[in-house]
């Protein structure tokens, strides 16, 4: 098994404690994509553990399942008579141009409009196809950057590394902490069963990385808050995504949406963002504007491509980043394809959310030592370093199928129909990772807590 365990476990302060894994296999992937699912799940369990030594003298145990955690990180839930939407818009993904490749992402409907601006309106992938083809990927990421879209050429690992953005993020921690003066005194109010009840999550983010930090923090007994703006939709991620939480809309950019986002924010203890670098800053909301509305805030980020370099306010997805840091390449070289390969599932997001949970809960526990509030910046680009660092695997024995019993026994009643989720892939001994909200609609609650 590749180690990517210990190099977590200093970026989050945690103790270098093996952790338990059940299981055996790994996904198909050059790179080692069930370590890695491992890895985070396991040191978001060991975050929580530590919480409860430090808040009761014991500590739990914890274990992983690998197999479980490999589904989690593609998706947890089994409808039973309906269909999740698809997940990607007809015309996004890999195009060849006229000197190498890049991904085209259209899934948000204004990314779509953002590529026809550049490319042309398009029935069908067909029709991009032949758009795309006598163009530079160089110049065509370029201007459909340029329109507000989201795109990356195809690098290799080590384009990447001499690439200014390759090389910021490179210098980057995995997770970047700080902790702030502002204190808040505010007693434990959970139990070992549910360490995190009266814990009050207000969550900026979407799509997968944030959200996967969230329901983490809901299946411990957290109170999370979603917020999206008036006209967001994500289709095909919001039944896997808004399990356990409570889900709202707000325009922040109207003074009433300011005054109501305001009012949750001051109640807040773990704030959750995901937006571009200086979007928040944009709207007033500094670091130091959100700890003075929210003294002993934890303020946990994310974004695609770091938190330096000229990239730092790029829109991008999992998908993308893959494209840009050498993982499509270095697949394609290990499938012998004569197109990218990108990992089997949106790893760099998943565990990057479960990295994001354990660093709330790291800063949390700080909390309760000292009052104090804390930060944490965490980026999909970094993560992927994490994960070609570790470097090529062998090929493993393939996971065994998924089967009846890998489900719990509950059935979720979600606005769409019911569902069954896969059994938790963590075990931590006394605190059952269990969820209090089914899956909902964007937009089915108030914004209050």
């Amino acid at each position: 098994m590749t180690d990517l365990l210990t190099p977590i476990q200093a970026a989050l302060d945690l103790p270098q404690t093996p952790l338990t894994q059940t299981s055996v296999g790994a996904l198909p992937s050059t790179f080692a994509v069930t370590d890695l699912a491992s890895a985070s799940l396991g040191a978001a369990g060991q975050s929580i553990a530590q919480l409860i030594q430090q808040l009761t003298g014991r500590l739990p145990s914890v274990s992983v399942d690998r197999r479980l955690a490999s589904f989690w990180f593609s998706s947890s839930m089994r409808p039973v008579g309906w269909h999740v939407p698809p997940l990607w818009d007809p015309v996004a993904g890999d195009y060849a141009s006229a000197d190498g490749w890049i991904r085209l992402h259209t899934n948000a409907p204004h990314h779509r409009a953002a590529a026809e601006r550049v490319l042309g309106k398009v029935a069908d992938r067909d029709e991009m196809a032949a758009n795309v083809a006598p163009w530079n990927a160089a110049e065509l990421e370029q201007a459909i950057i340029d329109e507000g879209g989201c795109a990356a050429q195809m690098r290799t690992w080590q384009a990447w590394q001499q690439h200014p953005q390759g090389l910021a993020v490179n210098a980057e921690k995995l997770v970047q902490r700080q902790t702030f003066e502002t204190a808040l005194d505010k007693p434990w109010l959970g139990s070992v069963a549910r360490p995190l009840a009266g814990i009050k999550v207000l969550d900026l983010t979407r799509v997968l990385a944030g959200p996967v930090a969230s329901r983490f923090l809901a299946g411990l007994g957290a109170q999370v808050l979603r917020i999206d703006s008036p006209t967001w939709n994500e289709p095909g991620v919001v039944p896997e995504m808004t399990l356990g939480k409570r889900c709202a809309r707000l325009d922040l950019k109207s003074a009433e949406g300011r005054q109501v986002f305001e009012s949750l924010l001051k109640d807040a203890d773990i704030l959750f963002h995901g937006y571009r670098a200086d979007a928040l800053e944009q709207l007033g909301y500094t670091v130091g504007e959100r700890q003075h509305l929210a003294p002993g805030l934890i303020d946990v980020s994310l974004n695609a491509y770091g938190w330096s370099g000229p990239w730092r306010n790029r829109r991008g997805f999992d998908s993308l980043v893959q494209m840009s840091s050498g993982i499509a390449d270095a697949g394609m070289a290990w499938k012998h394809s004569d197109k990218p390969v990108p990992l089997p599932l949106q790893a760099l997001d998943h565990a990057t959310g479960y990295l994001m949970a354990a660093s709330a809960i790291h800063a949390l526990a700080e909390r309760f030592a000292s009052g104090r509030g804390g930060s944490a910046r965490l980026s999909l680009a970094r993560t992927a370093k994490l994960l070609v660092d570790a470097g090529p695997v062998p090929e493993q024995p393939a996971l065994r199928a998924e089967e009846p019993s890998d489900q719990g026994l509950l059935i979720e009643q979600t606005a769409w129909g019911q569902a069954h989720r896969l059994l938790a892939p963590v075990t931590i001994s006394g605190t059952p990772l269990q969820w209090d909200l089914p899956a909902g609609e964007l937009g089915a609650h108030r914004p209050q807590w």
